[in-house]
């Protein structure tokens, strides 16, 4: 498969766009693991202080993050393999249901 200039560049640039969000993402997935690991060992059983809530929705939040760089990681491998995204390519068509 021949591919040209162009469509090198673009997917190279998709490349780089992809590692930069993966960048992103893991700081902001490290950030919630940090802050959840901060708000356990804050908690105080006998005092009544607890930070269930925040640590529910940190922890969401950390499975977002990890969702999300799953999806560009696996865009990366799609495009380095030569599988396009556009309809009607070679991985069209999908599952039936």
């Amino acid at each position: 498969m021949s591919q040209s200039p162009e469509n090198n560049a673009s997917e190279s640039e998709t490349i780089a766009l992809c590692e930069t969000e993966i960048a992103d993402f893991t700081a902001q997935r490290d950030h919630c693991v940090r802050r959840v690991r901060e708000l356990m060992a804050a908690e105080d059983m006998a005092k009544g202080i607890f930070h269930s809530e925040e640590i529910f929705l940190l922890q969401r939040d950390k499975l977002r993050l990890e969702v999300e760089i799953q999806f560009r990681t696996n865009k990366i491998n799609r495009i380095r393999k030569g599988f396009s995204d556009d309809p009607g390519g070679p991985d069209a068509g999908g599952l039936l249901f």
